[in-house]
């Protein structure tokens, strides 16, 4: 009976992660750039068990099961609703990529929000993301803007006009990035993700459309979510009632003594 008292309690832990996954995806269903979490399952480790009776075979072993474990939690990265704000410095990538952007330190983060604002340190000015990390340019550079430019006009491919009145000044090139896979990306929190060895190598976003005055909105399906968790919640409730069956029966055989 702890056998199956232990499976159950497997599968209430693994139901309550996903619960708390789909809590997560809800509350960030107004997040700009988000990524729906996903939840996979993997049944847990399998012991082999003979049958007397019959020659040690493989036909004639008895596989019993030990539950269910969390085999990883990846991201959806398809593309969310595009929402218009008309601000010069919001930025949506359409098709695949991310914008790169680094901390004081130099530490690089990949993101979907293309949320920017401007930052004035030691009389220089850099595009800064709302946590105010700079964002980079294709070179790994922080961008930085020209003294006195009031316009900025951003082609499809990224790069950036900086302009006093009508006359051009400078320009840049917005680093957008993809990789070889995606779901090997690591969370940093913040909508951002950090690049490690499962996501493979990183290569120039070339399909990728960037659009101005425009934010990409979380890909949270809210109807997809709520399914998700009724299927959960009476899972887990199956499960739960395994347990209690399972100490009923432990209690009976215990008191079978008296």
């Amino acid at each position: 009976m702890y056998l199956a008292m232990s499976i159950a309690a497997s599968g209430l832990r693994s139901h309550q992660t996903r619960i708390d996954s789909i809590a997560h995806n809800v509350s960030n269903a107004n997040t700009v750039g988000y990524k729906t979490a996903r939840l996979d399952f993997k049944d847990a480790m399998y012991t082999y068990r003979y049958t007397p009776s019959v020659p040690r075979t493989p036909d004639a072993m008895n596989q019993k099961g030990h539950g269910v474990h969390v085999s990883a939690i990846g991201r959806d990265f398809r593309t969310g609703n595009f929402e218009r704000t008309e601000r010069p410095l919001d930025f949506a990538i359409q098709n695949e990529g991310f914008f790169s952007l680094s901390d004081a330190n130099g530490d690089i983060v990949y993101t979907r929000n293309g949320s920017f604002h401007l930052s004035v340190e030691d009389g220089e000015t850099y595009l800064v993301n709302g946590e105010g990390l700079y964002v980079l340019d294709e070179n790994g550079q922080r961008i930085m803007i020209p003294v006195g430019v009031n316009t900025f006009n951003v082609a499809v491919d990224g790069t950036i006009e900086f302009r006093i009145g009508d006359e051009v000044v400078g320009e840049t090139k917005l680093g957008v990035f993809t990789f070889r896979n995606l779901t090997g990306l690591s969370s940093a929190g913040g909508g951002n993700h950090e690049h490690i060895p499962a996501a493979g190598e990183r290569l120039p976003a070339e399909n990728a459309v960037i659009r101005q005055g425009i934010l990409e909105m979380s890909n949270v399906n809210l109807a997809d979510e709520m399914t998700k968790l009724i299927r959960t919640q009476r899972a887990f409730q199956l499960a739960s009632r395994a347990l209690s069956t399972a100490d009923d029966m432990e209690g009976i055989a215990n008191n079978m003594r008296r």
